[in-house]
């Protein structure tokens, strides 16, 4: 099975990223892949929420996603859209991701669970949660390439989703990201590996990259991690379209091996008074 990952660089100009969007389609189809993977806020990356708020419109108005529902049709090729900047019903900001078919319907949204409220110590701060709402679910999808856990950015550091995740069924974890380079440098291939280990689950984790119209700077780095940890593709600094094969076979045989699913228990916590 053939997996299409795109790394890229989002601006501030939703038509401008549709488009790389549609190219990226068009790319995977043509490379013989099942299924694309793009990274988290694929629309539209803009720190000036001001400026952004021009831009997010409710899902059934926008217009990036149309545009790659569009292009999946046309190509015949799914698409895990990593994330986009929507309004909900009741006018709140999500972030949220979805799977698309190869007819261009929606299969699966997963709207961002853990919220990035951090000050780094670069001096970066960031507050998601003072515009965005945060999910409430977590959510598997039958795919192409298997059964796809659906998480994005922040949410990699909690392995209790993932735990979730991979109990309902998944053997595909989707890490969509826009990690800062400082936490990327630090945390993101060792974050993304654990998570392959303790689930026995392929990885795929499509990135921002490079420096952003907005001024932000993003860690690159697109990866393919196979249920026994090892790195199937590191895509670097560069944008572009990669490809990995996933072998099916590899989850069984590391299960069979080291049936950690099998393995876990809820453990309760007991304060021992000193």
């Amino acid at each position: 099975m053939k997996a299409a990952i795109l790394q890229m660089t989002s601006g501030i100009d939703p038509a401008a990223n549709a488009a790389t969007l549609t190219r990226a389609v068009q790319t995977a189809a043509e490379r013989g892949a099942a299924m694309l993977f793009t990274p988290e806020m694929s629309g539209l990356l803009d720190r000036d929420r001001a400026r952004a708020a021009k831009s997010i419109a409710r899902e059934e108005d926008d217009r990036v996603l149309a545009v790659v529902r569009d292009a999946a049709a046309k190509s015949g090729v799914w698409v895990h859209l990593g994330s986009l900047a929507l309004r909900d019903e009741h006018d709140r900001l999500v972030n949220r991701g979805f799977v698309i078919d190869g007819a261009g319907a929606i299969r699966a949204r997963y709207d961002k669970l853990h919220l990035f409220d951090v000050d780094l110590p670069s001096g970066e701060s960031w507050r998601e949660s003072s515009a965005y709402a945060a999910g409430d679910r977590a959510i598997v999808v039958d795919t192409p390439l298997g059964a796809l856990g659906m998480s994005i950015c922040y949410d990699l550091r909690f392995p209790d989703l993932y735990r979730a995740l991979s109990d309902a069924g998944a053997t595909i974890l989707s890490v969509p990201a826009a990690f800062t380079r400082p936490t990327g440098a630090a945390h993101w291939h060792i974050l993304l590996r654990a998570r392959a280990i303790e689930c026995a689950c392929f990885v795929i984790a499509a990135a921002q990259t490079g420096k952003h119209a907005d001024g932000r700077e993003t860690f690159g780095h697109s990866l393919a991690v196979d249920p026994w940890g090892e790195v199937l593709g590191d895509m670097d600094d560069g944008i572009g379209v990669g490809f990995v094969k996933l072998d099916p076979a590899k989850i069984l045989d590391v299960r069979q091996r080291i049936p950690v699913i099998s393995h876990r228990r809820t453990i309760p916590a007991v304060t021992v008074a000193r």
